[in-house]
């Protein structure tokens, strides 16, 4: 494990503790034994106190060459650094020929994408981006609806993902700095969008703006909230349009952990969900909604007492977890096939493989390209994909100026 913040704690620590009890079973590969082996992280403080509560001993491992070591040890290699710190543990787990789970976004550039692919198809190795919210269980069902022609050709959308001061002032404060909430949690809507509605069409147009003063300066490279929107062509050449609002300053006393809305327009119909009002609120005296909040998420992360006695941390944050797991022990210990084709066949899954993975990473690029030029007081510019100057090229508003970002077809 590389990184060993509120993400480990959400999602792989249980999926850890839980496969460490019960093994990794399906009739496909058999039983299969999981176990955490190695931390790598910058102060090895949280490894450290963890350590004291873990089913297992492992190697805390700290430094500047932390993860290469960690590589060399070890079958799996997951990532869940801060989103600029991807590439370099990804790189090294590669290189050493480990399979590598990777925390979205995968990495911030096509160029980084293309490297760790290269390397992963030059290993013979799985290489997977977590994207939970594919296993929502409403976002299952609107690509359902999709996949059996209910919900026909999607015209245009609106996505919302806001989080408490909370997140960027106390427990991200440490790596704030130049980054923006676009980055960190519109790609999951951006996946959302292209995996389910993908993959016939192309992505067309990126554009973005944002606001900036509370995190950092107001004329600073940290923003507080952004504004992105994505535009697809169909076959049929019509266009779909997306808008993507992000923001990590809501207060600190809204009723929800975060406030995540959707909404997608097609031709003979309208999808709306709302992921914080799914039914349940809850309100405790002098604890909510501070440690308990009104409305509760617990389709993605929840800790029960079962029926039957035992206590459990479930949800898709931790499904998604176990289901990569199951790709990797699928590729190496799957009872039919040869291993070529269980790795083909594994590779061959959009939703989190990193060869499908472009689109993505294309409007996380752009995103961060027309934020820098915002930043240094030109705002409006628009990234063309696959134009005729480009796969990704930067075009700056009122200026004949443009700036390639990556030459190849995207």
């Amino acid at each position: 494990m590389v990184g060993l913040g509120m993400i480990f704690d959400e999602t792989y620590r249980p999926f850890f503790e839980q496969v460490h009890r019960d093994g990794l079973f399906r009739r496909d590969f058999g039983l299969v034994e999981v176990d955490l082996a190695a931390v790598a992280t910058r102060t090895g403080s949280r490894a450290a106190k963890y350590l004291s509560l873990a089913p297992k001993p492992f190697a805390n491992l700290v430094g500047d060459d932390a993860a290469e070591r960690l590589a060399q040890s070890v079958d799996v290699v997951c990532v869940a650094t801060p989103d600029d710190r991807h590439f370099a543990p990804a790189k090294a787990a590669l290189a050493a020929g480990k399979h590598v789970l990777i925390e979205k976004p995968s990495v911030l550039s096509l160029a980084e994408l293309d490297e760790l692919q290269a390397l992963a198809e030059k290993h013979g190795v799985l290489a997977k981006v977590v994207y939970h919210k594919l296993l929502d269980p409403d976002h299952k069902k609107l690509r359902t609806h999709v996949v059996e022609g209910n919900l026909k050709h999607v015209n245009n959308g609106y996505c919302s993902l806001l989080e408490p001061k909370s997140i960027s002032m106390g427990q991200f404060a440490e790596w704030l700095s130049g980054r923006n909430p676009g980055t960190y949690v519109a790609c999951h809507y951006t996946k959302l969008i292209d995996f389910s509605f993908g993959p016939d069409w192309k992505l067309a147009r990126v554009g973005a703006t944002g606001q900036r003063g509370l995190v950092g300066k107001a004329d600073g490279s940290t923003w507080d909230s952004t504004q992105l929107q994505v535009t697809y062509t169909h076959p049929d050449g019509r266009e779909a349009v997306f808008d993507i609002h992000t923001s990590w300053v809501t207060p600190d006393n809204f009723p929800g952990y975060v406030d995540q809305e959707v909404q997608f327009r097609f031709d003979n119909g309208v999808w709306a969900a709302h992921q914080r009002k799914r039914g349940v609120e809850l309100t405790i005296e002098d604890r909510s909604p501070g440690e308990f909040k009104y409305t509760p998420n617990y389709h993605y992360n929840g800790t029960f007492v079962e029926p039957w006695g035992d206590r459990s941390q479930r949800g898709y944050g931790v499904e998604v977890i176990r289901r990569f797991f199951e790709e990797i022990a699928y590729v190496e210990h799957g009872a039919t096939g040869d291993r070529d084709a269980r790795l083909k066949a594994m590779r061959a899954l959009r939703y989190n493989d990193l060869s499908a993975d472009r689109n993505c990473v294309a409007i996380v690029q752009a995103l961060e390209a027309i934020l820098a030029e915002h930043a240094a007081g030109r705002p409006g510019s628009l990234a063309i994909v696959n134009g005729p100057h480009g796969g990704l090229v930067l075009e700056h508003a009122g200026s004949a100026d443009r700036c390639v970002l990556y030459a190849p077809a995207v």
